[in-house]
């Protein structure tokens, strides 16, 4: 049988012990330092990927429910013997 994991105890990865927590007002400061990483999308790539999106949507709706349809048939015509679906 192999061995388990061993598991480190000490300092985590921001080399801070793990039940550390960090202040609000620190957390809010990296917080805002992360969006002003962000590379906002254009509003012309905006468009795009709305489009994109809710083309994708469309088209998943429209095969589960040609799925529902054709399944719940056959559910009915398995369990009602009928003919006439």
């Amino acid at each position: 049988m192999a061995d388990a994991p061993t598991v480190r105890k000490g300092k985590g990865s921001s080399g801070r012990p793990p039940s550390e927590r960090t202040g609000l007002v620190t957390f809010y400061r990296q917080v805002i330092a992360e969006l002003r990483k962000v590379i906002w999308p254009t509003r012309d790539q905006l468009t795009n990927y709305f489009f994109i999106v809710m083309a994708f949507v469309l088209v998943m709706i429209a095969l589960v429910s040609l799925l529902d349809l054709g399944l719940g048939k056959l559910a009915f015509k398995i369990f009602t013997g009928a003919d006439d679906v």
